[in-house]
């Protein structure tokens, strides 16, 4: 496959284009937010901490937008040859990045004994999509799953026990059907649940639905697409028949309000982000549980969420400082603090042991579901050129849940425009 390729300044030799024995690093932070949780006034926390330690350094921490917002600007700048030092993306931009050849491997930066031990210290499962062809190009930081958030008021009302979820396909219809309100002329008032189906949302929430039937949906070469499969296919009859038999609205459901329709009762249950745990814990007014995601033939979630990149064009004392700066903002006590902000899930095993975490999940057990549930959870769905791809897989999903195409017919023709793009990577 051919990537852009540019000159890059090399690590050691960029001191020397400008820089003095005493100069210090100009820093540009971009990160996005993608969850309801007070995350810019978080990070900007942070950022003064990391700024307060290192006065020889400066940090302009910049709220760019959603993910995609922050993407689009992050490479915008990187193309104009102005990037920011360091930025959180989607880890599935990775593919993206490395193709415009705009980021380093961070293992080429953090080469000593201590920097690789501290790389090894992070959870397998989000180094998936760190990594490609045997270098470390980010850093996990804003990770996360989704789970299954239930109404355990709701769940006594229809007389199931409140601490039982439903764990397979079969029990959420089930289970489903008791939690579904109606009034007197039979119009539903509170649904059994609801999970998101639209946009890049639901096409997220579908790959745990394909994990848990033992496939997924793409693989880590960046170059290989599974939407026409026995698993995709299962998935996406599983999205109707909830809809058929009358758990969940029919027709598309967005992302975005799916967790204020939990809070106002419209659902007893949904599927979003542990990075909503914080703002269902703040909103709520009834006793409420997380469980897995349901499965169908056992436990399986996407990953998703953001890591730390450094960008090129950048000179030897903003890498060093870039580096320390995600030290500093995944360590122990930094990634507790986020992760008691956000509910995002900490990255590392050794912020969990931290007094902070400990007493976090004492108070609010309900944020250890997403870590129990990691070993069964695969990378999201990432290729290169994803947007253009997942489009296809998107298309697909949504053409089905408003009734305007079958699960077979709408999985084979998103297949097929996947293969055409991928095509030339192979």
């Amino acid at each position: 496959m051919t990537f852009k390729t540019k000159t890059a300044i090399p690590f050691g030799i960029a001191a020397l284009m400008g820089a003095t024995a005493l100069s210090a690093a100009d820093l540009e932070f971009y990160f996005p937010v993608g969850v309801n949780a007070p995350a810019v006034a978080t990070i900007q926390e942070l950022t003064d901490e990391w700024a307060a330690m290192n006065p020889q350094h400066t940090v302009k921490a910049i709220y760019a937008g959603n993910y995609e917002e922050t993407t689009t600007k992050a490479l915008t700048a990187a193309n104009a040859g102005d990037p920011p030092q360091v930025a959180v993306l989607l880890s599935i931009d990775l593919f993206t990045l490395v193709e415009e050849d705009v980021i380093l491997p961070i293992s080429d930066i953090a080469t000593s004994d201590e920097d690789k031990a501290w790389i090894d210290g992070f959870y397998p499962s989000f180094m998936k999509d760190s990594q490609f062809e045997g270098k470390t190009y980010a850093i996990p930081f804003q990770r996360s799953t989704p789970v299954f958030y239930y109404n355990k008021d709701a769940f006594r009302a229809a007389g199931l026990d409140p601490e039982a979820p439903p764990t397979t396909w079969d029990e959420m219809i089930e289970v489903g059907k008791k939690l579904t309100v109606k009034d007197d002329n039979g119009n539903v008032t509170q649904w059994g649940t609801r999970i998101p189906t639209l946009g890049l949302g639901g096409a997220w929430l579908f790959g745990g639905l394909v994990v848990s039937k033992g496939d997924v949906l793409t693989t880590d070469t960046g170059t290989e697409a599974r939407m026409d499969t026995p698993a995709t296919v299962a998935s996406l009859e599983f999205l109707l028949d909830l809809a058929n038999e009358g758990v969940m609205a029919p027709g598309g459901i967005s992302w975005g309000d799916t967790p204020k329709a939990f809070l106002e009762g419209q659902t007893a249950s949904i599927w979003t982000s542990t990075g909503n745990l914080a703002f269902i814990e703040e909103n709520a007014e009834f006793d409420w549980g997380v469980g897995f995601l349901p499965g169908g033939d056992g436990p399986g979630a996407p990953i998703g969420g953001g890591n730390f990149y450094i960008f090129q064009d950048t000179t030897d004392e903003e890498r060093a400082a870039a580096l320390d700066f995600i030290k500093f903002m995944s360590s122990p006590a930094s990634a507790a603090k986020w992760s008691i902000a956000t509910g995002y899930v900490a990255p590392r095993p050794d912020t969990w042991e931290t007094p902070e975490m400990k007493a976090y999940v004492e108070r609010l057990p309900q944020a250890l579901v997403a870590l129990e549930q990691l070993p069964y959870a695969e990378r999201e769905f990432a290729t290169f050129q994803r947007a253009k791809v997942t489009q296809y897989l998107v298309d697909a999903i949504e053409s089905v849940v408003t009734g305007n195409a079958e699960p077979a017919e709408a999985l084979k023709k998103a297949q097929e425009g996947a293969d055409d793009v991928l095509g030339e990577y192979n």
